[in-house]
């Protein structure tokens, strides 16, 4: 028995963050929701899978029209005409609350009650597939620990969209343990609602699959699906990519590169060499050139020449298949502090002083408790309370901040880091 597990499809979700510019692929990446799912079909259909879970966010929200809709449908009857079943439970973003409308979906695709837990025996294959939708879009309990016991004899699948005991820049929906899901004695928890691949277990297998196409650059790296073949009672799972376009981060630091051309040709190479791991998707990059170095005064004169010619160069090294989605900088003047701190003049003087704070714990201290007192009165209110609060109280915080300023403002007082 062969089944496919596939999660936060978002069918006509946008891609973010893809400014258009000269030469950019914009219309062929319009639909990439579109054509990684027209993948996943094709998965199907090639290797002959006798099942599709799918563990919910098939959408993005509430559709604009119905084409949404009718286009999920067409694949689902594609699938239908090979005998492929299909279970779905919804999301949080496809939840019962977030959709007005609805289209009769074909008799091969099952989808599981949203009010309490249900089971899909497919007696056919011997596969049995428990689960609950979304019922409003912001589920709070541990929905798996009223999932019933597995059936003997059935290979049982647990379907369920959760953020099991919280993940990184997901909301704890539907909220579990490990512990809970084992207690059901199922073979396979298909996981949905994170979008980072993820094997969480192998006793039982306990998947997140990943969504099927990155939409922005926090969705780096292949994406698709999962590919599970049971044999016997044993496991095999195998990851299968059904992304069109994929993002990805070059880093580059200027201390080994003597100017712009050296900058330019490092990243052709580094972006042909990308292409090739890509397998011919597009690549969306974004580009962090960071370190000390003599390119640093060009770097922070001429930003938007620098962007630009960094876009030209990814067109032609990629014939135009490598979008730029955004360019950080992060360099710093190319300045010898030793040497400085060494002076016996007010420049030395400060960089001793700095070094200082940067190492003793309570020199820092006493100087931030002045410092911060003041400037927190004249903070606005979003730098004052909240996770953007600025921490200079916190003795880490305040180091990290005088490391990174060292360079900057000594070369700016000297002279050194001023532009051409």
């Amino acid at each position: 028995m062969r089944f496919l597990h596939v999660a936060d499809l978002h069918l006509d979700s946008p891609l973010r963050g893809l400014d258009r510019y000269e030469g950019a692929p914009v219309d062929d990446v319009r639909g990439a929701t579109r054509r990684a799912f027209e993948n996943l079909i094709s998965t199907a259909l090639r290797e002959r899978v006798d099942l599709v879970v799918i563990g919910g966010d098939l959408y993005d929200g509430d559709w604009p029209d119905h084409n949404t809709g009718l286009f999920f449908v067409k694949g689902m009857m594609q699938l239908a005409e090979e005998g492929i079943r299909v279970a779905i439970v919804r999301g949080n973003h496809d939840a019962a609350s977030k959709l007005t409308k609805s289209l009769r979906l074909p008799r091969n695709v099952h989808l599981l009650a949203d009010t309490k837990p249900e089971t899909v025996v497919l007696d056919e294959i011997g596969v049995a597939v428990h689960g609950q939708s979304f019922i409003t879009s912001a589920v709070l309990n541990d929905l798996a620990s009223a999932y019933p016991s597995s059936i003997p004899d059935c290979f049982n699948i647990g379907l369920l969209h959760t953020s099991l005991n919280g993940r990184p820049g997901h909301d704890n929906y539907a909220p579990t343990t490990l512990d809970v899901l084992r207690g059901k004695g199922y073979d396979y928890w298909a996981l949905g609602h994170v979008h980072a691949a993820e094997i969480v277990a192998r006793e039982p297998w306990v998947v997140y699959p990943g969504n099927t196409q990155g939409r922005h650059i926090r969705e780096s790296g292949p994406k698709g699906c999962a590919l599970v073949t049971v044999e016997n009672g044993v496991v095999q799972h195998q990851a299968i990519a059904l992304d069109v376009m994929r993002w990805e981060t070059l880093s580059f630091d200027i201390a080994a590169l003597s100017d712009l051309d050296g900058l330019l040709d490092a990243a052709t190479v580094e972006i042909r060499r990308r292409l090739v791991q890509s397998d011919g998707r597009m690549l969306a990059l974004r580009v962090r050139i960071a370190g000390s170095g003599a390119l640093h005064r060009m770097l922070a004169a001429q930003p938007e020449t620098i962007e630009q010619q960094l876009r030209s160069a990814a067109i032609e090294a990629s014939n135009a298949q490598v979008w730029i989605e955004k360019v950080e900088l992060t360099t710093r003047p190319q300045v010898d502090l030793d040497r400085i701190a060494e002076r016996d003049d007010p420049l030395g003087l400060l960089v001793r002083e700095l070094r200082v704070l940067t190492t003793d714990d309570i020199a820092r201290s006493a100087v931030a408790e002045e410092a911060y007192r003041d400037l927190l009165q004249k903070l606005p209110l979003e730098l004052r309370e909240g996770s953007n609060a600025l921490r200079l109280d916190v003795p880490d915080v305040l180091a990290e901040l005088l490391g990174e300023v060292e360079g900057e403002l000594i070369a700016h007082l000297s002279g050194e880091g001023a532009a051409p």
